[in-house]
């Protein structure tokens, strides 16, 4: 993988890596999936819980699972696999957005945080050096900020072109965001 190195801070490596950052955000997806468990009419828990959901999609998309494609063997498939579950995901939200299903969300997310625990966050922990793994838990929390608050299942989700795309669909989503005066983060609940 091609990152730049990390700033020289002497002794030992430190800082939160893309594992303790994708560890954090399953934890507040499964927070809001409760939520929206309990009150499957709350459009304003649902709205959260998609734009939450998609930041975190289009990050894993943009450096979990080439990272994973790049350094795990067989890693290929498996990311093939959860970019074919995440696109079903993406549409599940887009439904839910349009009146659909809570609990099927709510089923979706379950799996997508459990299949990232179990398989990809151990297999990345294995076989990446911690100074890369820490190097993408900064890109991928930069990330999260500039991308898309809904659900674009039609669009690229291989880098490089959603590095590309995620952003510009990002811009546009926050100025619907606050045309809409929509809620998209968990502390404004």
């Amino acid at each position: 993988m091609n990152l730049p190195p990390l700033p020289p801070v002497g002794g030992e490596t430190t800082g939160r890596n893309i594992i303790d950052v994708v560890a954090e955000q399953h934890r507040e997806l499964i927070s809001l999936a409760e939520r929206l468990a309990d009150a499957p009419d709350d459009k304003k828990v649902a709205s959260v819980l998609v734009a939450t959901a998609s930041r975190h999609l289009s990050g894993e998309e943009q450096y979990l699972y080439p990272a994973v494609r790049a350094t795990v063997p067989g890693g290929g498939a498996i990311a093939d696999r959860e970019l074919a579950e995440d696109l079903a995901l993406l549409e599940l939200l887009r439904d839910l957005e349009r009146g659909g299903d809570p609990g099927r969300v709510v089923a979706a997310v379950r799996r997508h945080v459990e299949a990232d625990a179990e398989e990809l966050l151990p297999l990345l922990e294995q076989m990446v050096p911690i100074e890369t793994l820490i190097r993408l838990g900064n890109r991928l929390e930069t990330t999260e900020e500039a991308a898309p608050t809904r659900p674009h299942p039609r669009t690229p989700s291989r880098p490089p072109w959603n590095k590309v795309v995620d952003p510009l669909l990002g811009v546009v989503d926050k100025i619907r965001d606050v045309a809409t005066a929509r809620t998209t983060y968990m502390r404004d609940l």
